[in-house]
């Protein structure tokens, strides 16, 4: 049996936090979780799979949405309820990699009832990911053979990161037919011969008046799922920044993930006097300095290639045909 997992809209659901099946316009099941402010795991309020659709693998893929919006949202684990005893969602909670937490706790499990039912705690945390050593991942340039696999690490990182599906991969094919592209600074990484991540440079520029400095930016900056976390992403700057710096290259400004970039030593753009080109600051637009120095005198509004702001939703769309089909998902912390 063929089923899709979807968001459930407000409209439909209370909890803009549910996803369900729906077949024949009946819900046959539905996962809903909790985002609390005090506590860094994700709740599963309920999950459940009707009788009859047991046993097709549709609780797994239920689950597999909330360990990816925990993931996006980078919760430390997550957390669900059942009551003690039953032993097929015990059975089903351990294949995913749930933990029995804490002690069996009295609950009451109707409204002005004194019926009460014991009920636990199971959780969930993802395995802790080694951190690979400078030695074990080969940073290099492309190589025109490999220009669709590393489409498909960008495609793969950035899938319904910041909104259902992505263009990312799209933008490297783009940016390499581009002028502004920077094929010397950009670099692949892999892992006994496997692409892993991959940093593509280009050209850019702060603009005051008549006079324009030039800079760099880089985007996508992507590791593959399996492999975040592991310190790739780190390597993958550390190298190319060192080479654009040999190169002269003053600085970098990107747009990029607030709470990732600071750890490599970018700062807002505000620290730097620099603004996008409507004028604009905030936390994700960032810069860092190269040469100690180099950017003292350079203010004014930033400008990238105009490559970034042409990536058609129909281009796109034709381009992903020739990747095996990712499903686009809802996250609530996406940004639209």
């Amino acid at each position: 049996m063929s089923f899709q997992v979807r968001h459930l809209p407000k409209g439909e659901q209370k909890n803009p936090c549910s996803w369900g099946v729906v077949e024949n316009g009946k819900m046959i099941a539905k996962i809903e979780t909790l985002q609390p402010e005090t506590e860094n795991v994700l709740w599963i309020t309920e999950l459940f799979t009707a009788e009859a659709y047991r046993r097709q693998g549709i609780g797994h893929a239920l689950l597999a949405v909330a360990k990816k919006q925990a993931a996006l949202e980078r919760r430390s684990g997550i957390v669900i309820e059942i009551p003690c005893e039953e032993e097929a969602a015990e059975a089903f909670l351990q294949k995913e990699g749930f933990c029995p937490a804490g002690e069996p706790q009295n609950t009451v499990t109707e409204e002005k009832s004194e019926i009460r039912k014991k009920t636990r705690q199971w959780s969930y945390s993802p395995k802790r990911k080694k951190i690979l050593k400078p030695e074990e991942v080969e940073i290099r340039k492309e190589l025109p053979e490999e220009y669709h696999k590393a489409e498909r690490v960008a495609q793969e990182a950035f899938w319904n990161l910041h909104h259902p599906g992505c263009n990312e991969h799209y933008l490297v094919r783009k940016l390499r037919d581009s002028s502004d592209y920077l094929p010397e600074l950009s670099r692949i990484a892999l892992v006994e011969g496997e692409i892993v991540g991959a940093i593509w440079y280009s050209k850019a520029a702060v603009r005051e008046g008549e006079k324009e400095y030039p800079l760099l930016t880089f985007g996508p900056l992507c590791v593959k799922p399996e492999w975040q976390g592991c310190g790739i992403g780190k390597l993958l700057l550390k190298e190319t920044m060192k080479l654009a710096a040999q190169a002269g290259h003053p600085g970098i400004v990107i747009f990029g993930e607030p709470e990732y970039y600071p750890k490599a030593g970018f700062v807002t753009c505000d620290r730097l006097g620099i603004t996008t080109a409507d004028g604009a600051n905030f936390d994700a637009f960032m810069g860092i300095e190269l040469i100690p120095g180099a950017m003292e005198d350079i203010q004014g509004k930033f400008y990238e290639s105009e490559v970034f702001e042409h990536l058609p939703e129909e281009e796109v769309e034709e381009f992903s045909r020739e990747f095996p089909p990712l499903e686009k998902q809802y996250f609530p912390s996406q940004w639209d």
